[in-house]
């Protein structure tokens, strides 16, 4: 394909990519399927978009076109040119508020027209739940539909104009009268009035096949409405005019609830009289939590819109008062309806896993019928479920009569293939037999296509082919979609994947232990790919400063899976492309728990590095940042910490540290403390000055001396100690020898076996630089010797304080999932607390000192993602620390910030949410940052100190009499 990439550079304005990387991150959609292509091409504008369908043309190469790849049936993959839309052809062209119509590209993502249509009080009618990274190319393309669709109807329904090049080159500007219809259409259309008008069922999604009702003379012969839906197989869309709708002042949530799912589909069509905006529908099955909803089996969400919140409120209880509810609960709040959105919005994340962990796969995920027969429809495709040994759990869009559903399909096997096939094949049957489509929102694509004959009888769908030969007679675009398809057990992307678990370091215990089973986790929901992360989500950072797939957790996910299949990635753990992909992920965690199926990039990006540089000269940094506690230790033995602070502030001297150890010169040096933590407790300890009479009839705690508490932030560490003391508890440190019994409790180390002495000093360590730099080997090692030295703290009932979040995410996670084997690294996970989680379950009658101070800040990413900030939360409001802390990550992210290479995007993600937020905070404002990262972050962008909730406690304790100091 070498002539092929040379002409299309020689004509295109936009990126050509036939480099490995491209190809394998267009493999896959949010499918069961998998085409690679020859290569990608962004285009810039609709000349570029001719440019490569005349050279594919002349090649006889096929073109599909991709917007956010979130397509669920198939059709945003090919096997011959993608043209991807989201680089370039992105833009709002033109907002008209009085005509209520925008001018799109097809690559623009849904929420960014939302955003502008908004101050206007507009907005666009269709809403999936991937609103905030799927285009209006590809809603167009599917016709896309969402959760007001029983308000404001298909994708179909708000469009009024699109400009198309047809594979031919011809371009058309689409509409209704027949305007832009290309040579045949009209006479093949009017030679077929009768059976378009008895072929279709009617019902409000029907998805399936092509619209040509829409052409029929009382439709008003509407061009473009027919288009829509065609999944990228009649011409390629550049530019559309879309209808804008009214968006309501005020919105109230009902969530009713309902002894069961077969209740709720019943009482679904029977709401729809009130005029409500939406009609959702999910069962407890799919809920991890329903500590938000009221007491049921199942839910409708039911939004009602009014000039006022008590217009919109009134509304709501009319319908709660009419519907036959096991309870209701009814929602004005924005925040509080956003979280309870939030919840339907994963479901499509969520609903990848069974409650028992068995993966779930899409395929017959959005079949749609009559709305008033929902509820027998849902008690027959349970049968058939059953009867084929199959689980799932339906939820979707009740009101419109439409289901989606993820089935623990088995597609690893050749029986397991053969069954998806025959289920499939039934259960076609059984939508057809109740009046249905086969797809109710996300198109046929290649899962349902082949079974289009069942649903429509043979002539229509040989109408279908030839309506698809008027617009595309050489079957150029997306071929093997909708028309002569291919079949639907065909180009499983699970296939090329290995069959034996691959020999890893981490233990994966959610995937039982295999790689491939944890990189199948990604299946391309793209939550990822968000421009803007809301509230305090964190994933993921690097796309968003980057804009490119492959930072983000999809793509590097996407590169994974095709090395493990190395036919476009060939050269296994040693790929560069896969490499290059993972050196901008910070290992923030987000994506552990911002991504709706749990991928954790920092673990396989840890993992590839372990096994990439195996037995390989690893780069300078890792040895400067992943050894970074060795490192420090040595400066404390030797007392050198002054030398080295003086030394490193020489710029010659800084400059060539930092060269030699591959560290970015935009950065500054960090200075070491020159009496670390431990010292200061042994001084503190020999004066006799550590708390005394009743506070020391408190729990035992033990506080770990991080390696960034320990030589870089001790105040942090004296701090905690004095505000844990002041809450009545006594604090010890781990012990430094490893003894047979050793006592705990005073924080001293006695020592019981004269051969301990032989072993030496040690210090606790989480392993957390040598597992962010995959250096897996030395960190197993560490882990080790710091479970033999807390044998004796494992053997007591006392939690282990860990003040720095990453630390306390590394014990908590990394360290059992790398030492699988030993059963102290569970025993010591299940200890970990944090600071504020120490205080509220062991000191839960201390009342902390009163600061009465706004706060500004960032969750630290760890935090969020791992241990969760409630209990902080709870320690401010007591404390009087008034507002909210930001999200997404601060950048610094341990190791990566200081990365040659790294500082711009470094420097990115910190101007997101955290440095904007300090610079807004009013006079008086507490800038909180538990994480040593965080804090030096602002200090070298921003030159702001951050503080430790601890430092701030402890200060607030001088002024307040009800509380000792020590």
């Amino acid at each position: 394909m070498t002539d092929l990439e040379a002409q299309l550079r020689a004509v295109v304005r936009g990126e050509v990519g036939f480099d490995v990387t491209s190809r394998a991150l267009t493999t896959m959609d949010a499918s069961n399927y998998r085409r690679v292509p020859v290569g990608v091409v962004a285009p810039r504008d609709a000349d570029d978009v001719t440019a490569v369908l005349a050279v594919c043309r002349e090649q006889g190469v096929p073109v599909v076109a991709r917007g956010g790849g979130t397509s669920i049936a198939g059709q945003a993959t090919g096997t011959g040119v993608v043209l991807d839309f989201t680089r370039h052809m992105n833009r709002l062209v033109a907002l008209d508020p009085q005509a209520r119509t925008a001018v799109v590209q097809p690559g623009l993502v849904l929420d960014r027209l939302q955003e502008a249509a908004a101050p206007h009080g507009l907005r666009f009618g269709p809403d999936p739940s991937t609103h905030s990274r799927c285009t209006l190319g590809g809603m167009i393309g599917n016709n896309s539909c969402g959760s007001h669709s029983v308000a404001w109807g298909t994708t179909a329904d708000s469009v009024r104009e699109l400009d198309v090049v047809t594979a031919r080159g011809a371009r058309l500007r689409l509409g209704r009268d027949w305007a832009g219809a290309p040579d045949g259409l009209r006479a093949l259309a009017e030679g077929e009035l009768a059976r378009l008008r008895t072929g279709f069922p009617e019902l409000p999604r029907r998805i399936s096949g092509y619209a040509l009702d829409a052409l029929l003379p009382e439709n008003g012969a509407d061009v473009a409405r027919s288009f829509c839906g065609s999944e990228g197989t009649l011409g390629v869309l550049t530019e559309a005019v879309v209808r804008l709708v009214e968006s309501p002042r005020a919105r109230a949530l009902a969530v009713l609830a309902y002894a069961d799912e077969s209740a709720a589909a019943e009482a679904a069509a029977g709401l729809l009289p009130f005029g409500p905006l939406t009609v959702e529908g999910m069962a407890a099955d799919l809920v991890p939590s329903t500590a938000e909803l009221p007491r049921g089996g199942a839910w409708l969400f039911v939004e009602t819109g009014g000039e006022s919140a008590g217009e919109a409120r009134a509304r709501a209880e009319a319908i709660v008062r009419a519907a036959d509810v096991v309870d209701a609960l009814v929602v004005t709040d924005p925040a509080g309806q956003r979280a309870l959105w939030r919840i339907r919005e994963d479901a499509s994340g969520t609903a990848t896993r069974m409650p028992d962990g068995t993966e779930a796969w899409p395929g017959w995920e959005d079949c749609a019928v009559p709305p008033a027969r929902l509820g027998a429809y849902l008690r027959d495709f349970r049968a058939l479920m059953t009867a084929h040994g199959l689980r799932g759990t339906p939820y979707g869009h009740f009101g419109d009569g439409c289901i989606h559903v993820r089935i623990d399909f088995d597609l690893l096997t050749a029986p397991g293939v053969v069954r998806f096939r025959r289920f499939s094949e039934e259960l076609a049957e059984l939508v057809v037999a109740h009046g249905g489509s086969l797809s109710g929102e996300h198109g046929d694509g290649q899962a349902r296509a082949e079974l289009l004959p069942r649903m429509y009888g043979s002539e229509m769908v040989g109408l279908f082919e030839r309506v698809k030969g008027a617009w595309d007679p050489d079957d150029l675009l997306n071929p093997g979609m909708l028309v002569r398809p291919a079949p639907l057990d065909s180009g499983l992307r699970f296939s090329v994947l290995p069959r034996e678990p691959v020999d890893v370091a981490f233990g994966y215990p959610s995937d039982g232990g295999d790689f491939s089973a944890a990189v199948r986790r990604c299946v391309g929901v793209a939550k990822c790919r968000t421009t803007s992360v809301s509230g305090s989500g964190v994933m993921c950072p690097s796309f968003r400063a980057t804009g490119a797939e492959e930072h983000s957790t999809r793509g590097r996910a996407r590169l994974l899976h095709e090395m493990l299949a190395g036919e476009v990635v060939t050269d296994g753990w040693r790929s560069e492309e896969v490499r290059d992909a993972l050196d901008l992920c910070l290992s923030c965690k987000g994506c552990r728990s911002d991504c709706p199926v749990g991928v954790d990039m920092a673990t396989y990006k840890a993992e590839f590095l372990h096994q990439h540089y195996a037995g390989r000269r690893r780069p300078a940094a890792h040895h400067a940042l992943g050894r970074l506690p060795v490192w420090l230790r040595a400066v404390s033995r030797t007392h050198t910490a002054r030398l080295v602070n003086a030394l490193s502030a020489l710029p010659p001297l800084a400059r060539a540290a930092k060269r030699l150890g591959g560290l970015a010169p935009e950065r500054e040096i960090p200075r070491l403390a020159t009496r670390t933590f431990s010292r200061w407790w042994e001084g503190r300890r020999a004066s006799g000055s550590s708390a005394e009479g009743p506070t020391a009839q408190g729990d035992l705690v033990v506080l770990w001396p991080d390696t960034f508490t320990e030589h870089l932030s001790p105040g942090v560490g004296r701090a905690a100690v004095r505000v844990l003391e002041a809450a009545g508890l006594r604090v010890a440190l781990p012990p430094t020898l490893r003894l047979e019994k050793p006592p705990v409790g005073d924080g001293r180390t006695v020592v019981l076996d004269p051969l301990s002495l032989l072993r030496g000093r040690g210090r606790v360590c989480c392993g957390l630089t040598y597992v962010s730099t995959g250096q897996l080997d030395r960190a197993r090692a560490v882990m080790r010797r710091t479970l033999d030295l807390m044998e004796p703290v494992l053997e007591t009932d006392a939690p282990v304080v860990v003040l720095e979040p990453s630390c306390a995410a590394a014990l908590r996670t990394d360290v059992p999932e790398l030492l699988h084997d030993d059963p102290r690294a569970a025993r010591l996970s299940a200890k970990v607390l944090t600071f504020a989680e120490t205080l509220e379950r062991h000191a839960p009658g201390w009342t902390p000192p009163r600061v009465d101070r706004p706060v500004t800040g960032q969750t630290h990413c760890h935090q969020h993602a791992v241990l969760g900030d409630a209990a902080d939360r709870r320690l401010r409001d007591a404390a009087l620390l008034t507002g909210e802390l930001s999200g997404g990550c601060c950048g610094l992210a341990g190791n990566f910030g200081f990365e040659k290479g790294h500082y711009e995007v470094s420097a990115a993600c910190a101007e997101e949410q955290l440095l904007p937020s300090v610079r807004d905070a009013p006079d008086g404002t507490v800038v909180l940052a538990d994480g040593y990262s965080c804090r030096t972050q602002l200090e070298q962008l921003a030159g702001v100190r951050g503080r430790h909730l601890a430092e701030v406690l402890a200060e607030a304790l001088d002024g307040d009499p009800g509380h000792d100091g020590t």
